[in-house]
Protein backbone atom coordinates (compact mmCIF):
# COMPACT_ATOMS: atom_id res chain seq x y z
CA UNK A 1 0.00 0.00 0.00
CA UNK A 2 1.69 3.25 -1.13
CA UNK A 3 0.25 5.18 1.82
CA UNK A 4 2.00 2.68 4.13
CA UNK A 5 5.42 3.80 2.84
CA UNK A 6 4.43 7.42 3.35
CA UNK A 7 3.41 6.79 6.97
CA UNK A 8 6.75 5.11 7.75
CA UNK A 9 8.52 8.08 6.16
CA UNK A 10 6.36 10.44 8.22
CA UNK A 11 7.58 8.76 11.42
CA UNK A 12 11.16 9.18 10.23
CA UNK A 13 10.58 12.83 9.31
CA UNK A 14 8.95 13.76 12.63
CA UNK A 15 11.34 12.06 15.05
CA UNK A 16 14.96 13.22 15.26
CA UNK A 17 17.64 10.56 15.02
CA UNK A 18 15.69 7.71 13.40
CA UNK A 19 17.95 5.50 11.27
CA UNK A 20 15.68 2.63 10.34
CA UNK A 21 12.05 1.54 10.74
CA UNK A 22 11.17 -2.12 10.23
CA UNK A 23 7.72 -3.69 10.17
CA UNK A 24 7.88 -7.41 10.81
CA UNK A 25 5.77 -10.50 11.37
CA UNK A 26 5.89 -12.38 14.68
CA UNK A 27 8.02 -15.07 13.04
CA UNK A 28 10.72 -12.53 12.16
CA UNK A 29 10.04 -11.82 8.50
CA UNK A 30 10.37 -8.27 7.24
CA UNK A 31 7.08 -6.87 5.95
CA UNK A 32 8.30 -3.34 5.15
CA UNK A 33 11.09 -0.94 6.00
CA UNK A 34 12.12 2.67 5.73
CA UNK A 35 15.75 3.74 5.89
CA UNK A 36 18.79 1.57 6.40
CA UNK A 37 19.84 -1.35 4.28
CA UNK A 38 17.69 -4.30 3.25
CA UNK A 39 20.05 -6.88 4.81
CA UNK A 40 20.14 -4.96 8.08
CA UNK A 41 16.33 -4.83 8.14
CA UNK A 42 16.20 -8.60 7.66
CA UNK A 43 18.62 -9.12 10.57
CA UNK A 44 16.62 -6.74 12.78
CA UNK A 45 13.37 -8.55 11.91
CA UNK A 46 14.87 -11.94 12.74
CA UNK A 47 16.29 -10.73 16.06
CA UNK A 48 12.96 -9.13 16.98
CA UNK A 49 11.16 -12.48 16.77
CA UNK A 50 13.25 -13.77 19.64
CA UNK A 51 13.07 -10.53 21.56
CA UNK A 52 9.28 -10.30 21.48
CA UNK A 53 9.03 -13.93 22.57
CA UNK A 54 11.42 -13.31 25.47
CA UNK A 55 9.53 -10.16 26.52
CA UNK A 56 6.23 -12.06 26.48
CA UNK A 57 7.68 -14.87 28.61
CA UNK A 58 9.03 -12.42 31.18
CA UNK A 59 5.75 -10.49 31.13
CA UNK A 60 3.84 -13.62 32.10
CA UNK A 61 5.72 -13.59 35.40
CA UNK A 62 4.00 -10.36 36.44
CA UNK A 63 0.88 -11.02 38.52
CA UNK A 64 -2.21 -10.26 36.45
CA UNK A 65 -0.29 -9.96 33.17
CA UNK A 66 -1.22 -12.01 30.13
CA UNK A 67 2.36 -11.64 28.90
CA UNK A 68 1.41 -9.65 25.81
CA UNK A 69 4.45 -7.57 24.90
CA UNK A 70 3.52 -3.93 24.29
CA UNK A 71 6.93 -2.27 23.94
CA UNK A 72 10.58 -3.04 24.53
CA UNK A 73 13.24 -0.32 24.67
CA UNK A 74 16.94 -1.15 24.62
CA UNK A 75 19.54 1.53 25.18
CA UNK A 76 22.90 0.91 23.52
CA UNK A 77 26.04 3.02 23.58
CA UNK A 78 25.10 5.12 20.52
CA UNK A 79 21.32 5.11 20.65
CA UNK A 80 18.14 3.15 21.17
CA UNK A 81 16.16 0.26 19.82
CA UNK A 82 12.36 0.21 20.15
CA UNK A 83 10.04 -2.73 19.47
CA UNK A 84 6.27 -2.37 19.71
CA UNK A 85 3.30 -4.63 19.04
CA UNK A 86 1.48 -3.24 15.99
CA UNK A 87 -1.40 -5.53 15.14
CA UNK A 88 -2.07 -9.23 15.54
CA UNK A 89 1.18 -11.03 14.78
CA UNK A 90 2.98 -7.89 13.61
CA UNK A 91 5.55 -5.55 15.18
CA UNK A 92 7.14 -2.19 14.55
CA UNK A 93 10.86 -1.71 15.24
CA UNK A 94 12.76 1.58 15.26
CA UNK A 95 16.51 2.09 15.52
CA UNK A 96 17.49 5.62 16.52
CA UNK A 97 20.62 7.44 17.62
CA UNK A 98 21.18 9.25 20.92
CA UNK A 99 19.47 12.45 19.69
CA UNK A 100 16.06 10.83 19.92
CA UNK A 101 13.68 11.40 22.83
CA UNK A 102 12.19 8.16 24.15
CA UNK A 103 8.81 9.69 24.93
CA UNK A 104 8.46 11.16 21.47
CA UNK A 105 9.44 7.91 19.76
CA UNK A 106 7.02 5.88 21.88
CA UNK A 107 4.16 8.30 21.26
CA UNK A 108 4.72 8.44 17.48
CA UNK A 109 5.08 4.64 17.27
CA UNK A 110 1.78 4.19 19.12
CA UNK A 111 0.07 6.60 16.73
CA UNK A 112 1.47 4.74 13.75
CA UNK A 113 0.52 1.34 15.18
CA UNK A 114 -3.06 2.54 15.75
CA UNK A 115 -3.32 3.82 12.19
CA UNK A 116 -1.75 0.78 10.58
CA UNK A 117 -2.61 -2.04 12.99
CA UNK A 118 -5.31 -3.62 10.83
CA UNK A 119 -2.97 -3.52 7.79
CA UNK A 120 -0.05 -5.00 9.73
CA UNK A 121 -1.84 -8.14 10.89
CA UNK A 122 0.21 -11.11 9.78
CA UNK A 123 -1.31 -14.61 9.81
CA UNK A 124 0.80 -17.37 11.42
CA UNK A 125 2.94 -19.57 9.16
CA UNK A 126 3.89 -23.24 9.18
CA UNK A 127 6.67 -24.58 7.00
CA UNK A 128 6.69 -21.46 4.86
CA UNK A 129 2.96 -21.39 4.10
CA UNK A 130 0.36 -19.09 5.59
CA UNK A 131 -2.07 -20.76 7.98
CA UNK A 132 -5.62 -19.41 7.66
Amino acid sequence: MPQFDQLLKELDDTVAGVHQIVVLSADGLQIARHGGEEDAADRVAAACAGLQSLAAAVGQELPGSKGQMQMVVIEVDEGYFYLMAAGTGAYLAVLADARTEAGVVGHRMRELARRLGPHLTSPPRRTGTVVR
